[in-house]
């Protein structure tokens, strides 16, 4: 494998932005992304930033994506939220999903975390699969919950 694992930088974000669009066209809901490249830069790469990426380069150009923050749990106090893990189509079965969860598992032990979690959709059997082989539960009693901008809202008028 010729992948250079690295830390995103700002001149990334539109590739970050493309992976965000592939994953979210794969998962069927190409309309869903509403995060721009500023978004991208100002909550990952401003002041006080609310995300790290690690991208993954071949021929200097990245193709594949984890995007990690910081999150506190009552029960376990700081985790680790693997919000995405993408690798662009043409990559994938190469081993680069493995080397970028690397970088993820390594991340949260050097920060000292006592969970690193993330979602999978329940019909994404190879990324089932693929988290499974790696040691990780699969929670299948709980529920995912959100509340999107309508929600928050319609939420907000009827408090």
């Amino acid at each position: 494998m010729d992948y250079t694992i690295r830390l995103a930088q700002k001149k990334d974000v539109t590739s970050i932005l493309g992976l965000i669009q592939e994953l979210a066209d794969f998962e069927k809901e190409p309309n869903a992304v509403l995060v721009t490249e500023a978004d991208l830069l100002q909550h990952g790469f401003g002041d006080q930033p609310l995300f790290t990426c690690f991208v993954a380069e071949k021929d200097e150009k990245v193709v594949a994506i984890a995007l990690v923050y910081i999150r506190f749990s009552t029960w376990k106090g700081k985790t680790v939220h693997l919000e995405d893990l993408m690798v662009n189509q043409e990559h994938r079965g190469s081993g680069l999903g493995t080397l970028l969860l690397n970088e993820v598992i390594k991340y949260g032990h050097n920060l000292g975390v006592k969970r690193i979690c993330w979602e999978v959709l329940d019909w994404n059997d190879p990324a089932i699969k693929f988290y499974e082989s790696k040691g990780a539960t699969l929670l299948k009693d709980w529920y995912l919950v959100q509340m999107d901008e309508a929600s928050i809202n319609n939420y907000i008028e009827n408090i």
